[in-house]
């Protein structure tokens, strides 16, 4: 059953323990994940709501672009573009929706791809995981990149911290600035980095709240961001104090973009699990 909210048509999944999801049609864009009563993401209360603005805010897809590294629109088309969304699947201790979004004659004009895309959000307790599928429908290879780019609900930023990326590759994008990454990252002002993903999960320390983050090898970057006070004022989108109450940590695709082979089949995922 569709549902609205803020005026545009949303699918819920819920399971028995109480957890649930909301994801919107527009860009298949997970907008709420609910677990042990708490709100795990967040969700900037001044987005526009229009249906095709991009929505700040909970797990947009960025694709076939990452940020502006190409000729397509930032973070490429599939956020602002309605999806399809299949009947959910809903069992005691597992809930599932999937959303494809296809090429049509508007994405053929500005990428000349037949693509069809898959978002499948599978909720378990105290676990939510996104999987983004591409297939390449095409007569000729696929390229591209991207990110799921998660906004996760934090009490207090300057008492939040991110560990489990300690010695990777770090591209500090400020800066332009290389090293290995500290073992545990903390946010003091705007951050943006753009790491080596790791093998094992990481863990978001807010306080009271912990949060296991881990995603698959076929994305094969991370990235931290956060925009601080300063920038966070100016964006049109967020409140003033938005920063204070979130941090972006992303499964992604950044610097090689991912080759998808003529007929063939690529699948990227996040999996977030409350440990507290």
């Amino acid at each position: 059953m569709v549902e609205l909210f803020q005026g545009q048509p949303c699918r819920r999944i819920r399971i028995a323990c109480g957890d649930s999801a909301l994801v919107a049609l527009q860009g298949a864009h997970v907008l709420s994940w609910v677990s042990g009563g708490r709100e795990r993401l967040f969700l900037s209360p001044s987005n526009h709501w229009d249906g095709r603005t991009a929505i700040r805010g909970g797990i947009p897809v960025c694709f076939p672009q990452f940020n502006a590294r190409g000729n397509l629109p930032r973070h490429g088309f599939a956020r602002n573009l309605p999806w399809q969304a299949a009947s959910p699947v809903e069992q005691a201790d597992r809930a599932q929706l999937d959303c494809t979004r296809a090429a049509d004659d508007h994405t053929r004009t500005i990428w000349p791809q037949e693509f069809k895309a898959q978002l499948r959000v599978t909720l378990t307790p105290g676990q939510l995981q996104v999987t983004l599928s591409v297939d390449n429908q095409g007569p000729t290879p696929l390229s591209f990149s991207g990110a799921l780019h998660t906004y996760l609900a934090v009490d207090s930023i300057a008492q939040a911290r991110l560990t489990g990326l300690g010695g990777q590759p770090e591209w500090d994008a400020l800066t332009d600035a290389r090293a290995p990454a500290d073992v545990a990252l903390r946010f003091d002002g705007e951050f943006d980095r753009v790491y080596a993903a790791a093998a094992t999960p990481l863990l978001l320390d807010d306080g009271p709240h912990q949060l296991e983050i881990t995603q698959s090898p076929q994305w094969a970057d991370t990235v931290v961001w956060n925009p601080g006070q300063t920038k966070c004022a100016a964006m049109a989108d967020m409140t003033p104090d938005g920063y204070s109450g979130m941090l972006c940590v992303e499964a992604a695709q950044v610097f090689h973009p991912i080759e998808v082979p003529v007929a063939e089949h690529w699948q990227g995922w996040q999996r977030l699990r409350v440990v507290a």
